[in-house]
């Protein structure tokens, strides 16, 4: 059972992780995009620091996986929990990447 929860972390996480911040952003834009803030607009602001944290997060995941004490045995597992790290790192940057690059509220 543990060998199947290390293979599936990293994509369950990104999938929480891009639900919480779709949901985030509908929440920053119906409060009021229009806020000034310190050199920032406020839901870039918010955005990007939730992106952030997400990309932290599966950075130590992937840490995890490949550690001695938390990773899997060498063998099939282990190689398969990696990949799914790393699935779940590329796949968190790639879909939230637009909380960067795109008008947060518009």
């Amino acid at each position: 059972m543990k060998d199947l929860l290390r293979i599936l972390v990293s994509p369950v996480i990104w999938l929480a992780s891009f639900s919480a911040i779709y949901a985030l952003h509908g929440l920053v834009c119906a409060v009021d995009p229009g806020m000034p803030g310190p050199g920032i607009a406020w839901p870039r602001l918010v955005l990007s620091l939730a992106f952030g944290l997400a990309i932290l997060v599966q950075i130590g995941l992937l840490a995890l996986l490949a550690s001695a004490r938390f990773g899997a045995a060498p063998g099939f597992v282990r190689f398969v929990s990696l990949a799914g790290g790393w699935v779940g790192l590329v796949a968190t940057v790639w879909t939230l990447i637009p909380t960067l690059a795109t008008t947060p509220c518009g």
